[in-house]
């Protein structure tokens, strides 16, 4: 599904979408309510696995409606497809349960990809908005109650996810394998409480671990 208030771009999204054989777009509405109640009234409408949501909506913002989403879809992924790189933004967004957030400048061959990792149980960052993040976060001492539960080597692991890297590219960058990486990943997760990768590096950039 997409709510995107754009004619245009909405068009440019499904054709991307619909070429691909594993994947297709089965709604796009103009507004967050449109969607919203539609999900609500109609028994018709298909409920997708991905929500492309746009954050600059006329009424209910993207950022406003994720809840509402949560609600209506909880099993679905969503993933904010927008033009805004602000902090506040990016961090509302994963804070609320987001699973990715890119830009709408991100290459066709980036939101193909990027659907495939958060339907997989992964999550996604535009590298603009990761390093937007990395650079303007104010520094702070960290906080020692997760400072001390976190072991060497899962900051390392956090600290590389939060430079956009993959698991794959982790355990290489780490000499380690994929597997131990997913353990130490998963016990990140345990320790700040978290359900994704997004969620996590904005707790840790909240606490004071990045």
């Amino acid at each position: 599904m997409m709510i995107e208030d754009h004619p245009e771009y909405r068009e440019i999204v499904e054709l991307a979408i619909n070429r691909q054989q594993d994947m297709k777009l089965v709604s796009q509405f103009g507004t967050a309510e449109r969607a919203l109640r539609s999900l609500h009234e109609s028994q018709n409408i298909p409920h997708p696995n991905i929500i492309l949501l746009d954050i600059n909506l006329p009424g209910l913002s993207g950022i406003e409606a994720i809840p509402y989403f949560n609600k209506e879809l909880p099993t679905a992924k969503i993933i904010v497809l927008t033009q805004s790189d602000s902090e506040q933004d990016v961090l509302k967004a994963i804070m609320l349960g987001a699973s990715g957030y890119l830009l709408k400048s991100t290459t066709v061959r980036q939101l193909i990809d990027s659907i495939r990792t958060v339907i997989t149980g992964g999550a996604t960052l535009d590298p603009s908005v990761a390093k937007f993040i990395l650079n303007t976060m104010q520094e702070h001492l960290p906080n020692k109650e997760y400072s001390e539960v976190l072991t060497d080597r899962e900051h390392e692991v956090l600290t590389l996810i939060a430079n956009g890297m993959v698991k794959k590219e982790i355990a290489d960058e780490l000499g380690i394998g994929v597997s131990t990486v997913v353990t130490h990943v998963s016990h990140i997760y345990e320790k700040l409480n978290v359900k994704n990768a997004p969620s996590a590096i904005a707790k840790a950039f909240r606490l004071g671990l990045l």
